[in-house]
């Protein structure tokens, strides 16, 4: 088993940044991939964000490119998501999760792991 417990989150006003962090516990292996997904009110759980084991590979949503920045601490077992220019439809609840295949790609259901969410709201 694999704990994730995710902080950071926090009302930020439009263009304005916040750093996520994701602390994995538990029978974690550098080899995992870890990655960020987003659920907004009404909405389904969407990918924002992935890294891959290791060597580091990343992913980003379009609607996130530019803008965040996922990176992760092997030492620590910790990966961030640094968000600046954050806009209102930024507003989610923002989830960690681990694929312990390996996968680091979009699909919410070949992540093993979650965390229990943090929130993010981006006032306008």
């Amino acid at each position: 088993q694999v704990q994730l417990v995710e902080s950071g989150g926090g009302l930020v006003t439009a263009g304005g940044s916040l750093r996520l962090s994701c602390a994995a516990s538990g029978r974690t292996s550098s080899n995992y991939a870890m990655g960020w997904f987003r659920q907004a009110p009404g909405k389904e759980r969407e990918f924002v964000a992935a890294i891959s084991g290791r060597g580091g590979n990343t992913d980003y949503a379009d609607s996130v490119k530019g803008r965040f920045t996922i990176s992760r601490d092997y030492a620590k077992n910790t990966v961030y998501l640094q968000m600046h220019s954050l806009k209102p439809e930024d507003t989610a609840v923002y989830y960690c999760a681990v694929g312990s295949s390996g996968y680091y790609g979009r699909d919410p259901a070949r992540y093993d792991y979650w965390g229990q969410g943090t929130q993010v709201t981006v006032s306008s």
